[in-house]
């Protein structure tokens, strides 16, 4: 007997990094508050696309993709969630969005580790990413891919 297809959304996160700073954004939505670059992959575009296409729109910087951090799948009883942490780095010395930002954020800023402590961020993991992606371990990138054939 067939199996239903599982229901499954795709997020790419990234940690952008410049050196000892590291790109956030003020959100829209979420009380406002201090994220990474992130948001849902779009049907027919790759987790890697998608993560540059977040920190574009969400930041206005364009990045090229360094590293994986985490792969993470979290199954329940109507679907799945499958994010993927990468690591960055700027590919063009442009500044983030200012205030009043756009549709996706409100502003972006790049700030080091012990300003991200003091911003009100969405959860403490920003944290975690951004001291992850100093400390590792980073795997390549070729960790992700598309099916042969």
């Amino acid at each position: 007997m067939p199996r239903e297809p599982i229901p499954t959304w795709c997020f790419a996160l990234t940690v952008v990094r410049q050196g000892d700073q590291f790109l956030l954004v003020q959100e829209r939505k979420f009380s406002e508050r201090w994220y990474l670059p992130a948001g849902r992959v779009e049907p027919g575009e790759s987790l890697m696309n998608g993560a540059k296409r977040e920190a574009l729109e969400e930041a206005g910087v364009p990045i090229a993709l360094t590293g994986v951090l985490k792969i993470q799948h979290t199954p329940d009883a109507h679907g799945a969630r499958l994010r993927v942490v990468f690591l960055g780095e700027p590919t063009a010395d442009v500044p983030p969005l200012a205030p009043p930002g756009n549709e996706h954020s409100l502003q972006a800023a790049w700030v080091t580790y012990l300003e991200a402590q003091a911003l009100p961020l969405r959860g403490r993991e920003v944290l975690t990413w951004m001291r992850r992606a100093s400390e590792g371990p980073v795997y390549p990138m070729d960790v992700l891919g598309f099916e042969d054939g």
